[in-house]
C-alpha cells in the first residue's frame, strides 16, 4: 500500500527544532488513550499559543493512566478546565480534550539514549500572565499546592 504525506522528502533531522525548557499557554490539538499492559497513557499533542516568538509550534507529550499516576493526569485535567461532571464519573471524552487550554511547563531528558519530553506542572489559561512574568517555575508549582 503506498501513501502520501506531504512533506516528507523537505524533512531533515535539522529541522526538528525542540521547544527550550519552560511554560508555554497551550491548546490541546490531539489526544488518544493508548493502552499498555503496564503504562497506559494518553498521547497529547499540543499547540504552543505563547510565547509569540514560538506560537504555533506543537510539542507532544504522555500522562500515564497508573494508578501512581493519576494525580497527574487529575491536575492536567482541573487545571485545563476538562468537564467536571465527566471527571467526578471518572470518565474521559477524548473529543472533549481537544480544544481545552492551559499553561504547561515543560524539560527534556535523555533515558537510554532517548529525548523524552516530560509535562512537569499546569496551570490555568487565566495564570499565563502571572507566571510569565515571574519566577514562573516556583509560582506553577505552588499554584499545585493551591489548586
Amino acid at each position: 500500500m503506498r501513501r502520501h504525506i506531504s512533506g516528507l522528502s523537505q524533512a531533515s533531522a535539522s529541522a526538528d527544532q525542540s521547544l527550550p525548557d519552560g511554560l508555554y499557554l497551550a491548546r490541546v490539538a490531539h489526544a488518544q488513550y493508548r493502552w499498555h499492559a503496564l503504562k497506559p497513557y494518553y498521547g497529547l499533542v499540543f499547540t504552543v499559543l505563547e510565547p509569540k516568538i514560538l506560537s504555533g509550534n506543537r510539542l507532544s507529550g504522555r500522562l500515564y493512566c497508573t494508578r501512581k499516576a493519576l494525580w497527574k493526569l487529575n491536575w492536567f485535567l482541573g487545571d485545563f478546565g476538562y468537564d467536571i461532571e465527566l471527571l467526578g464519573r471518572n470518565e474521559i471524552d477524548d473529543r472533549k480534550l481537544i480544544g481545552l487550554c492551559g499553561v504547561i511547563q515543560i524539560t527534556h531528558s535523555v533515558v537510554n539514549g532517548a529525548s523524552l519530553l516530560n509535562l512537569d506542572a499546569f496551570a490555568p489559561a487565566g495564570r499565563w500572565e502571572e507566571l510569565a512574568g515571574g519566577t514562573a517555575s516556583d509560582q506553577i508549582s505552588a499554584s499545585k499546592a493551591v489548586s
